[in-house]
């Protein structure tokens, strides 16, 4: 419901309404970062299943992370970017709950694939000998698979608890996408029971991960410390770095934009952090991938050989 009483049929995005000149460099500047996110994730697929060197477990989960980091950054910024160029801040409430679902449901299975990884490296580095039998392509499809089993059921109960408020406030949602701090503020009535299962979802998602991956890693570090030499060590070490990183940008982001105690209370300070995990960590991945992992230069250097001999 509208502050007249009449039921919402659409919202107004009002998050970046900005003067003319500023907005046409917003979107210049949002256009090159999610090209660069396009080109960069595609590029790490295709690489990926291009070279037979790259046929491994760990390759595998991270051309699933790729591909999540197209489909969850592709719900926002189109729509970003037209509002930017035409200043059609107009969204559906359909439209608006289906951008909710899909992009609860990408980030959703990005956090359980961030565990699955840490996984896959606790495996690699504490297993060696039985990493082959251990993670098999059975195995690792079960797990990606599981991934996203999970982030479907928190999707459509996360979406269904927020789509069940009664918007009577106003539709103007102060924020550039329908995220949940700016659609809770617009809510009426009694929300206390669906707040707490939204946060409670949230807080069950982010923790269930954080631990798999803080599980992991101390069997990691335990075996490290097991290591002999010095130059042993860092080798070792070395295999995690990329996914330790690709973790620290996520769940930080994460953590700071729903866990936090004033959540939707400065709206400024959340279009940052959330321009920052829609728009800046999918681009970011690649690099942190491909700048950190011998493997993946040595295959990009392969192909990009391959294709000058090929002209």
């Amino acid at each position: 419901m509208a502050e007249n009483g009449t039921v919402v049929t659409e919202f107004v995005l009002v998050g970046f309404q900005l003067q003319a000149e500023l907005q046409m460099g917003l979107f210049f500047v949002f256009l090159i970062l999610y090209l660069l996110t396009l080109v960069g994730n595609l590029g790490m697929i295709l690489l990926i299943q291009s070279d037979p060197h790259l046929q491994t477990p760990m390759y595998f989960f991270l051309s699933h992370l790729s591909f999540l980091d197209i489909c969850y950054s592709s719900v926002i910024i189109p729509q970003l970017l037209e509002t930017l160029r035409t200043d059609k801040t107009v969204i559906t409430y359909k439209c608006c709950a289906t951008q909710f679902f899909f992009f609860t449901l990408y980030a959703s299975t990005e956090s359980f694939l961030l565990a699955v990884m840490a996984y896959d490296r606790c495996v690699a580095v504490c297993k060696p000998l039985l990493y082959a039998t251990a993670m098999t392509p059975q195995t690792c499809l079960g797990l990606v698979v599981g991934a996203y089993a999970g982030a479907m059921v928190n999707s459509i109960v996360r979406t269904g608890c927020t789509f069940s408020l009664s918007f009577c406030k106003s539709n103007n949602v102060d924020f550039f996408f329908c995220d949940l701090p700016p659609l809770l503020k617009l809510a009426c009535g009694e929300t206390k029971p669906w707040e707490l299962v939204i946060y409670l979802l949230a807080f069950s998602v982010i923790t269930t991960s954080i631990s798999a991956i803080l599980i992991s890693y101390l069997f990691i570090i335990r075996a490290i410390l097991r290591i002999r030499t010095a130059g042993g060590k860092v080798k070792t070490f070395s295999t995690c770095a990329s996914h330790m990183t690709a973790v620290a940008l996520f769940f930080g982001t994460l953590i700071f934009m729903y866990l936090k105690g004033n959540m939707g209370k400065s709206l400024w300070k959340d279009r940052i952090v959330s321009v920052f995990y829609t728009v800046v960590i999918p681009m970011l991945n690649p690099m942190v991938y491909g700048l950190r992992n011998k493997e993946v230069k040595k295959a990009l250097k392969k192909a990009l050989n391959t294709m000058k001999v090929s002209q």
